[in-house]
């Protein structure tokens, strides 16, 4: 391994009004080096990699950047492209309508006299998409691919671009076990056969243990240590999660996943033979004859691969706004209820936060205030008046309930952390006053300590006699914080296990065996 200095980072300082959002970080990469950056939620990551990418530019920052031993003074995202140092964002920023070639090579056309060579668009995406294993037709339209594949064209995208450092910022978030590994092997591939460098940027700490040569902590916008990983001859890292986990949040969290006290009440929530075609492809079943229960007090998991249809699953049942010819029955508390519509889905007190919460659960441009109120604004309002008052201090009594971090609750959702937006999504529905809350992946690209706080809240939840499905992609979530498991396969459900004694192991036996 190339132990030669790449990049380096020296005490770089930036301050927002009254913040001081990094202070004297520091940051090395070398050739031919898997680094990992990790933190907590408001740690300094972003602003970090905005400052190395030239959005933060050069005069707006103190401190030094050095690439290849000489001296950078990036004032913009094409300098620091140009340099050979290319960021990979969390939300994909590929047009869904274009070819993966177009995507390619767009602000960077193979044309001359302003007229694309579209055979050299081809022949050029081919050779990427070769170093990255992609046997696809380079002509294929992006939105008919996987996340995982069109994780792979943004990297390719990358590539075209000379990059020798790639900069991810949770590439795996979204990606399942299968293409969370492939992608992971791919950056290995990169580094061990064309010297790129990748600094990844991630929540996943099993991923991380699993492929970083070295693993950058920072917490309160400082610098607080770097690990060396060294690996043993199984490849087992030296480095446990524990202790990324200690030097992040700067104490042990003892028990990740926290136990709950109480006991499960009657069932409140049963779906029986529950039947769902897509609406892309009317003969097909996306989900075939479900049937659960959730108990008072009781948190049921959803454990499945993406497409098992776990989303469809919630979707279908809060409002119908997902499926077709939909049949079956929905019952709380003994009764068989109405869900046809997202209105009628609150009113018998069912509540979704939604996987995306950034597209589905927040209005981002408007404050904390306004979106705590949003899913049952007649509890504060006379006719169409809303009561300011009462809105404001319903947002602060949520705000103090889940703890959310913020100077105030005029602040825009926007401008929060990932695990502070959760929260404002969570507060939202308990306004709503649920009797059966469904919570998709609620703790997906919010870092360690967040996970913890949002774990609290759901047992806090369900001590209350509130009935929750979780839905989940991290199997160790699933049965940590489950008191049954239902395991979902092809649109079915394949079979029914107890929460915290299954085995990973004895879940994904079950995934594959449809």
């Amino acid at each position: 391994m190339n132990q030669a200095v790449l990049l380096e980072m020296k005490n770089i300082t930036k301050t927002f009004p009254g913040v001081i959002a990094l202070d004297k970080v520091n940051l090395q990469i070398r050739k031919q080096e898997i680094h990992a950056l990790v933190g907590e939620n408001g740690a300094g990551k972003s602003t970090l990699v905005n400052i190395l990418s030239g959005v933060y530019p050069h005069g707006e920052y103190e401190g030094e950047i050095e690439f290849n031993g000489k001296p950078c003074a990036f004032t913009g995202i094409k300098q620091s492209e140009k340099a050979g140092i290319v960021i990979i964002h969390q939300e994909l920023t590929l047009s869904p309508y274009l070819s993966i070639a177009e995507n390619m090579f767009i602000g960077d056309e193979r044309a001359r006299y302003n007229i694309i060579n579209w055979d050299k668009t081809r022949e050029d995406a081919l050779i990427y998409m070769k170093k990255l294993g992609m046997d696809e037709n380079p002509n294929t339209q992006v939105n008919k691919l996987g996340v995982g594949k069109q994780q792979l064209v943004e990297i390719a995208k990358a590539l075209a671009k000379n990059a020798r450092v790639l900069i991810l910022d949770e590439p795996t978030s979204a990606l399942n076990e299968k293409d969370s590994e492939h992608l992971l092997q791919i950056l290995q591939e990169l580094r061990d056969q064309h010297d790129i460098s990748s600094v990844i940027i991630s929540h996943k700490l099993n991923e991380i243990a699993a492929v970083a040569g070295r693993i950058t902590i920072l917490r309160d916008g400082r610098t607080i240590e770097t690990l060396e990983v060294e690996r043993d001859a199984k490849g087992k890292a030296s480095i446990s999660e524990d202790r990324i986990i200690k030097g992040m949040v700067g104490r042990e969290i003892t028990d990740r996943f926290p136990g709950r006290g109480n006991t499960a009440g009657d069932v409140v929530f049963e779906i029986q033979n529950w039947t769902v075609f897509n609406p892309d492809n009317p003969e097909r079943k996306k989900l075939d004859d479900i049937n659960i229960t959730v108990r008072a007090g009781e948190v049921v998991g959803l454990a499945g691969l993406v497409g098992a249809g776990r989303t469809e699953l919630a979707t279908s049942i809060f409002g119908r706004h997902y499926g077709a010819r939909i049949s079956g029955k929905t019952i709380i508390h003994g009764k068989e209820v109405n869900l046809s519509t997202i209105p009628r889905a609150i009113e018998n007190g069912i509540a979704y936060v939604t996987e995306d919460r950034k597209e589905y659960g927040l209005v981002l441009i408007e404050s904390i205030k306004e979106n705590t109120t949003l899913a049952k604004l007649k509890k504060i309002a006379k006719g169409s008046v809303i009561n300011d008052h009462e809105e404001i201090l319903a947002a602060e009594e949520y705000r103090k309930k889940l703890n959310t971090k913020t100077p105030s609750i005029l602040q825009l959702a926007g401008n929060l952390s990932g695990g502070n937006q959760q929260k404002v999504v969570l507060s939202k529905w308990l306004f709503s006053d649920p009797r059966i809350l469904i919570l998709d992946e609620p703790t997906r690209g919010i870092d360690v300590g967040a996970k913890h706080e949002i774990y609290l809240i759901i047992n806090e939840l369900a001590a209350r006699g509130m009935a929750c499905i979780l839905i989940s992609s991290e199997l160790p979530e699933v049965i940590g914080m489950s008191d049954r498991i239902y395991v979902m396969s092809e649109g079915r459900i394949t079979a029914e296990l107890p929460g915290r004694t299954s085995t990973q192991e004895e879940i994904m036996r079950y995934i594959l065996s449809n």
